[in-house]
């Protein structure tokens, strides 16, 4: 008897869960720990399951990243909101940022630890990264263009985001052991950049 087909609406609601299963697995073995024997035994179904909803490791872990970046690139919108000063909205882009980390830690991780796949491979994964990046690089192009801030566009808001990945990534790590928190850091993000400000 030939295996009935999945509807749309089942493909996703497994794929729904499997992603809140191998974040989980994520966060107690770490990559080399998730298997998909491993996830289907964390969502009790066969070994084989998986396989109908995802063609192997790495795009069950791309689908993880895809979610963990939209969640966070929704984030960085809202915080960006209509603010009209650009370094005011910098300064809560960098906010929310951080808040995404602390909120969802093991989502980070696999967000930024996993090595990215060649390019062209999963292009939904891509396009959410990219719309994360997106509002950081828009509002740093808005103040440049104000006089707020000075340089290349794409350069400091690379600056900006990795100034904000490290004190975040130390943070998880425990590595802010030298006096200063994570919050004392992070206030100084954006204003260490701007120029002009009375």
């Amino acid at each position: 008897m030939p295996r009935r087909s999945l509807t749309q609406s089942e493909i996703d609601a497994f794929r729904e869960r499997a992603v809140k299963a191998a974040t989980g697995l994520f966060a107690e073995y770490g990559v080399v720990g998730v298997s998909m024997r491993r996830l289907a035994t964390a969502m009790g179904c066969s070994a084989m399951t998986p396989y109908r909803y995802f063609e192997n490791r790495d795009a069950l872990f791309a689908m993880v990243r895809t979610a963990a970046f939209r969640r966070f690139a929704d984030r960085q919108r809202d915080a960006a909101g209509e603010i009209a000063d650009p370094i005011e909205r910098l300064s809560r882009l960098k906010e929310a940022y951080v808040a995404f980390a602390m909120d969802e830690p093991d989502a980070y991780r696999i967000m930024f630890e996993l090595r990215q796949q060649p390019a062209g491979t999963y292009p939904e994964l891509v396009a959410e990264s990219r719309r994360g990046f997106s509002y950081f690089h828009a509002a740093v192009v808005e103040a440049i263009d104000q006089g707020a801030l000075q340089g290349d566009p794409l350069t400091v808001a690379h600056l900006l985001w990795a100034g904000a990945h490290g004190i975040v990534s130390l943070h998880l790590a425990g590595k802010l052991a030298m006096g200063l928190t994570i919050s004392d850091l992070s206030e100084h993000l954006v204003p260490i950049y701007a120029i002009n400000r009375s």
